[in-house]
């Protein structure tokens, strides 16, 4: 998709991955500076992410979401049983399906309006479907 091929998305996806299970499983959560709500963005815009660069490095919606939202739970009951210091939030799960929701319908729009520029630039040069009376068409 674009100027970055799929290849660049996913490695985009792939470092979204890594950012994610760091923030996830460090074993001190970060701190959030005291303001009220920022740990919930932050949980939003670790799913967001790997929603987002998914979906433009080509992963299926069908195989992405619900891999990323067993993740969100998952990762909470992880924190809670596993992670001394930490503890599962059912709000955090809550911020990360949000996440991956804003991740998946802003993917998803981004895909649809490359596909629709794709299928413009190609309608009127004589190698879309259609008429084949353009430029580089054989002869009749």
């Amino acid at each position: 998709m674009g100027w970055i091929g799929r290849r660049g998305w996913l490695v985009l996806f792939a470092l979204a991955i890594v950012v994610q299970l760091v923030g996830l499983y460090a074993p001190r959560a970060p701190s959030g500076g005291g303001i009220p709500g920022l740990d919930k963005v932050a949980h939003a815009a670790m799913f967001l992410a790997p929603a987002l660069l998914g979906l433009l490095a080509g992963i299926r919606p069908v195989v992405l979401a619900p891999l990323l939202v067993i993740h969100a739970v998952v990762s909470e009951v992880v924190q809670h049983l596993a992670l001394g210091e930490r503890s599962g939030d059912p709000w955090d799960a809550v911020a990360d399906i949000v996440g991956v929701a804003i991740g998946l319908a802003v993917g998803s729009a981004l895909v649809q309006r490359a596909r629709d520029r794709g299928s413009a630039g190609r309608a009127g040069d004589g190698r879309g479907s259609g008429s084949r009376t353009g430029p580089g068409a054989p002869p009749a």
